[in-house]
């Protein structure tokens, strides 16, 4: 299972990559999509998606009974990670024809971490359709290193291990190479190198890019460290691992007949507040749970009834206890790596986890076989929050906040732990049963 986690890692080094590797698995189980824009037609047992924006996925079985009787079983994730995205006319020239891109933070990164890596590209393009309103998209990812955000040398900043404040405008801007005057004149005309590396890769002009949304992301692949392969290493598990959890076990269970009707539901822009069209904070999951009520034989009544009897597993990892820094951990419920799933609480309800989610929660360990823990933030540390409670502002849903323990949250390459996450796949194959 490990193996495949690791390959659905490399594979989704964006938003619309990480949708694109979700739809794929989901083509192969027999699922079909389903358009905002059509009228829907759905049957108990029927398996469906519904991509919104190309970066945000709901997929769904439909249960036996019509969903004021059955209720729906919601895992969410999201598909954001924090990274760079590069701006529209992003090509800064410097000495020696040198190369650099102007690039904007996406969520709230370590910045460090992103130094003196072969960077690669991944994203989309628009491109005219002939429809006016409704443009192409193609996905891309180059899979090569074409940029480098280089550090200052030691030399020139002596205290540099003692502390050095960041600025993403002058000390973050990745190096793409260098270009004799010819080649930069020719390439400015015809839109830009980020244009034209793109264009090449996908074989067609710069002239046809109308738009683009690009990340840069590190190449390296996801991997197994520690000295019994127990850690997994990689960018974006933060929250792809929970994502991919969900569908592992959405798709393992597929063949079973549930009165619920059973919901995958992966947003995008969970880093940056939920606040758009494809976020938790949008009716997108209200819409869909609404339309689904009516498709299978209810109505509005029903579709409150159908609220108050489902239950949600809002799924987003956790700060794992690390050696380094006891200090930072709450002294009586701090998760370790390999410790099981985190349920995690906050008392400033940052998290959606009351008694009763904690409890359902625990009771579906238990049936799984597995062991879970408790996250708290120490007394003095201020923490973040996540889908639960953004997504109880569009829905009265009962349920808990928890993920997989990690370190090195946001980090350009983050580490957890590999039975952490066989057990929430357990757990999360529970709850669909």
């Amino acid at each position: 299972m490990i193996e495949k986690l690791l390959g659905w890692l490399d594979a989704s080094t964006c938003n619309f990559l990480a949708v694109e590797t979700i739809k794929k698995e989901l083509d192969a189980a027999g699922f079909t999509e389903l358009r905002q824009e059509d009228a829907w037609s759905v049957q108990p047992g029927a398996r469906h998606y519904v991509i919104k924006n190309g970066s945000a996925i709901m997929a769904f079985i439909a249960g036996k009974k019509q969903p004021g009787d059955g209720g729906f079983r919601i895992i969410s994730a999201h598909s954001d990670s924090p990274c760079f995205k590069i701006k529209p006319n992003a090509e800064i020239y410097g000495d020696g024809g040198v190369v650099s891109l102007n690039v904007e933070k996406y969520g709230g990164g370590i910045l460090y971490t992103w130094f003196d890596r072969p960077l690669s590209m991944s994203g989309r393009v628009m491109t005219d359709s002939g429809d006016v309103l409704n443009p192409e998209m193609k996905v891309f990812d180059l899979k090569k290193a074409v940029a480098t955000i280089p550090h200052l040398a030691i030399h020139f900043n002596r205290e540099v291990n003692e502390g050095n404040k960041l600025s993403v405008q002058k000390d973050m801007k990745p190096v793409i190479g260098y270009f004799s005057q010819e080649e930069i004149a020719a390439t400015a005309k015809r839109g830009g190198f980020v244009k034209k590396i793109v264009a090449d890769h996908l074989g067609i002009q710069p002239e046809e890019i109308l738009e683009y949304e690009i990340n840069l992301y590190p190449l390296e692949p996801a991997g197994v460290c520690g000295a019994n392969g127990e850690y997994f290493q990689s960018a974006r598990i933060d929250d792809l691992s929970m994502a991919f959890a969900g569908l592992e076990a959405l798709l393992s269970t597929k063949d079973e007949e549930t009165t619920d009707t059973r919901v995958l539901a992966v947003f995008d822009n969970e880093e940056t507040g939920s606040g758009t069209k494809q976020g938790a904070h949008s009716p997108l999951l209200r819409d869909i749970m609404e339309r689904l009520t009516g498709c299978l034989g209810g109505n509005r009544e029903d579709f409150f009834r159908a609220v108050a009897k489902s239950f949600m597993i809002s799924a987003d990892d956790a700060h794992a206890w690390h050696p380094n820094y006891n200090e930072k951990s709450d002294p009586t419920n701090h998760p370790v790596i390999g410790g099981g799933p985190v349920i995690k609480i906050n008392a400033n309800c940052k998290y959606m986890t009351d008694a009763q989610g904690s409890a359902v929660f625990k009771n579906l360990c238990n049936k799984a076989g597995v062991e879970c823990q408790m996250f708290v933030n120490h007394s003095d540390v201020a923490g973040g929050s996540t889908l639960g409670n953004i997504l109880t502002k569009q829905l009265d849903l009962k349920g808990v906040d928890m993920g997989a323990a990690i370190w090195a949250m946001h980090s350009a390459r983050e580490t957890a732990g590999v039975e952490d996450h066989q057990e929430i796949v357990k757990v999360f194959t529970e709850f669909f049963k």
